[in-house]
């Protein structure tokens, strides 16, 4: 019988372990947490100190049980939750239990930054205690959640309605989002011109230069006729070249992944969210069975340091000399400067073993797709993080004319350095890179070129252009901003995202957050009758002391009681105005009751806004709100009511359209929307509409389902097919071939920007 009892938080962990420690050690899983606040009450003795009221989970009972009968039969406990506050928590937690049931037994903390058999044996044998300051840093961030979703939320139901929630960092995001939006919607677009010119040497080899000053300036072209101006004074005149430069730019790699950076690269190169990038890098550090062993295949998820052992950096110079050459290491070990913010708890996010035999592609066949993908992603930032910089030759010309320079710019790729392992991919937007990429016209080969040599203008090529509002947060450019402004921790910003989501304060629009419309409305409110609590600086002042907290710098209760003072006030005042909130928010609709005759007003409810009649209580007549539920593009050819035969129209419930019929509410008929384009299955009638997945996601479906099962993701269009008698392509979008179509038969593609010119 074993006296050692090791207690994790996941199975999947506890099997990884079980089998590196053997027959001398108990492993159990705790399944996360099994303490915690009550769900159906506060839970906070506010008199008392803050004093939590600590229940067991609903559902752990069991669990609880088989900890105790295994902890009873231990002389030795390990507690090895997660190496951060929330993971010290649980531990604390599980040590009260077990320490009641067997008082004897010697109960240990230890940390594992990864989950091999090295390090699992080397943290059993330097065992830690329990760090009491993150735990009280833990139970303050939890006891701050709790006050303002119990204090706040109710505040929200009264003003709108019951079920809504606001949070303590949640809606600090919300607010990034909606301020983004108000931006936009502010915004004044500017015109503005650019101007290049073909020109080609005396051999007749083509190159391209563009404007680059004037009047020694950067130019500023308003409108055509300035741009025009710039053409009739340089046209007719000597082209010579003025100056030319060669010099070398280096292109340094990216340190090593920490939680934010690995979930916005995650989210720009392989478009997951940034939950799905938690939960597989959770799987991928917890471990695989890899056929012979359960190995985890990289270190703790959940930290915000660069740094990097000297074990691992060994590991990959010899990997990388193997297999790359010595030229590709540095002379010495790569240091990252670390953030002035960053606890540095944990190392960077790396493979645990940089070996031949971990290689991604030999590790394939055990791992699922998107497993695959992301331990690719971090075996290859590991690398490259260790690796020279690229090296770039590069070359500018300049062609001064009078008061106007051209300049022609081109690089060749000298040295790939990191970029052999980590090639760079084009953003989909600036935003979405934290390095820096080289300008478009540095990506240009150019030919040899001589100060003093005379070019030929051939055609001037002038461009209309408009500035653009600020582009909307996508999920990799809002945990940019969250880590920037210091909004949470990295370890939260996942969860953060998905709240959003899931409440419908958010929408996603080709990956790029827009505040929904009751979002909108709960950011109004909280930010004019909350205004410090909301305040981005506030929440990110908030993330320093518990940091402090965890340090022991500073006093959790009192940390509390700093808190809660300022929003005892501003609750109270909210509570007393929240009717005449509530009543603020309706709005005149123009319709009058039809059981009593007064006016309609638009109202807040749990299924969105809605008309109800203005006597209420006296009269409860409600309907739909016709902008929620309306025409919305007259009548549609050839669909007719399968019911009573009347026109069918186009009509709108929330995010989906469909079509109803025009004689409602007499007659109740609907049918799917049609995107113009008949079934390709054989003998099929139907028609390919729209519909939406349980998710809300749009996919295309035969109107004749459940008869006919033909259904796509991609939308069908009337398109012939050049290569086969197919007259139905499937509209398709990728990352590396852009917009294109696909036969729906042979599958063979065309470009959809070549297919539009055409």
């Amino acid at each position: 019988m074993s006296n050692n009892l090791i207690i994790v938080e996941s199975p999947a962990k506890s099997r990884t372990i079980g089998k590196y420690l053997g027959k001398d050690f108990t492993v159990k899983a705790s399944m996360g947490h099994i303490i915690d606040l009550p769900v159906k009450e506060f839970g906070i003795d506010i008199d008392n100190g803050f004093a939590p009221k600590y229940v067991t989970m609903k559902g752990k009972a069991k669990i609880i049980t088989e900890l105790k009968k295994a902890a009873a039969k231990a002389d030795t406990i390990y507690l090895a939750p997660d190496p951060d506050r929330e993971g010290e928590a649980i531990a604390w937690h599980i040590a009260d239990i077990v320490s009641k049931v067997n008082p004897t037994a010697v109960v240990h903390r230890i940390l594992l930054n990864e989950i091999t058999k090295n390090a699992v044996k080397a943290a059993i044998a330097t065992p830690l205690k329990i760090d009491l300051n993150k735990v009280n840093a833990q139970q303050a961030r939890r006891i701050l959640d709790r006050i303002v979703g119990y204090k706040i939320s109710p505040f929200l139901w009264k003003a709108l309605y019951r079920g809504l929630s606001a949070g303590r960092v949640q809606s600090v995001a919300l607010r990034l989002i909606c301020e983004r939006e108000a931006e936009r919607d502010a915004f004044n677009k500017e015109e503005y011109w650019t101007l290049e010119v073909n020109v080609r040497k005396a051999d007749g080899r083509p190159f391209t230069v563009k404007l680059f000053k004037l009047d020694s300036k950067d130019p500023d072209l308003k409108n055509e006729p300035a741009t025009d101006a710039v053409i009739e004074a340089v046209k007719g005149k000597e082209w010579k070249i003025t100056d030319v430069s060669y010099k070398t730019k280096r292109r340094n790699p990216l340190p090593p992944f920490i939680t934010s950076t690995i979930q916005q690269e995650a989210a720009r190169r392989l478009h997951f969210s940034a939950s799905k990038t938690m939960s597989l890098a959770q799987q991928l550090y917890e471990g695989l069975d890899l056929g012979e062993s359960t190995v985890g295949l990289i270190t703790y998820m959940r930290t915000d340091s660069t740094r990097v052992s000297n074990d691992a950096k060994v590991a990959a110079s010899k990997y990388i000399e193997d297999t790359y050459g010595k030229k590709y290491l540095p002379e010495t070990f790569k240091e990252y400067k670390k953030n002035e913010n960053a606890q540095d708890a944990h190392e960077a996010i790396r493979p645990t073993n940089i070996d031949k035999a971990f290689e991604p592609e030999k590790l394939k066949g055990y791992l699922s797709k998107d497993q695959y993908r992301l331990y690719d992603l971090v075996w290859r930032r590991f690398l490259a993080s260790q690796m020279v910089p690229a090296e770039f030759d590069l070359t500018t010309a300049e062609i001064e004319i009078g008061n106007v320079t051209f300049r022609a710019a081109g690089s060749v790729m000298k040295f790939d350095g990191f970029m052999s392992v980590y090639g760079q991919e084009e953003p989909q937007n600036k935003q979405d890179t934290d390095n820096e990429t080289p300008d478009d016209d540095s990506t240009i080969l150019l030919p040899e070129l001589i100060k003093g040599e005379t070019i030929t203008p051939d055609n001037f090529d002038k461009e209309q252009h408009f500035t653009q509002p600020p582009p909307r947060y996508s999920e990799a450019t809002l945990v940019k901003e969250l880590e920037k402004q210091g909004i949470g921790r990295p370890s939260t910003y996942a969860q953060i995202i998905d709240t959003l989501k899931k409440r419908e304060y958010v929408e996603l629009e080709q990956r790029r957050f827009t505040p929904s419309l009751l979002g909108k409305t709960i950011n109004g409110l909280l930010v004019k009758e909350f205004p410090d609590i909301f305040d981005v600086s506030f929440t990110a002042n908030m993330e320093d002391h518990l940091d402090k907290v965890e340090s022991g710098e500073d006093d959790w209760i009192e940390l509390l009681k700093q808190f809660y003072e300022p929003l005892k006030k501003d609750l109270k005042q909210a509570q007393e105005k929240a009717r005449e909130l509530k009543k603020s928010l309706e709005e005149e609709s123009g319709e009058i009751c039809v059981r009593c005759g007064q006016k309609m007003v638009v109202k807040w409810g749990r299924n969105g806004r809605f008309l109800a009649c203005s006597a209420y209580p006296a009269c409860k007549s409600t309907k739909p709100l016709e902008e929620d539920l309306h025409d919305a593009s007259g009548p549609a050819p050839d669909m007719h009511c399968r019911l009573c035969n009347a026109q069918m129209i186009v009509k709108r419930w929330k995010k989906s359209r469909f079509m109803g019929c025009s004689r409602y509410p007499d007659c109740k008929g609907v049918m799917p929307y049609p995107v113009g384009v008949k079934c390709p299955e054989e003998n099929c009638t139907g028609y390919i509409a729209e519909r939406y997945s349980q998710r809300g996601k749009i996919f295309f479906s035969c109107s004749e389902y459940p008869k006919c099962k033909f259904a796509s993701w991609s939308k069908p269009v009337n398109k012939a097919c050049d290569n086969c008698d197919s007259q139905i392509m499937l509209e398709m979008s990728t990352k590396a071939k852009g917009n294109f179509l696909r036969c729906i038969k042979c599958k063979a593609e065309t470009l959809r920007e070549q297919e539009e010119v055409d």
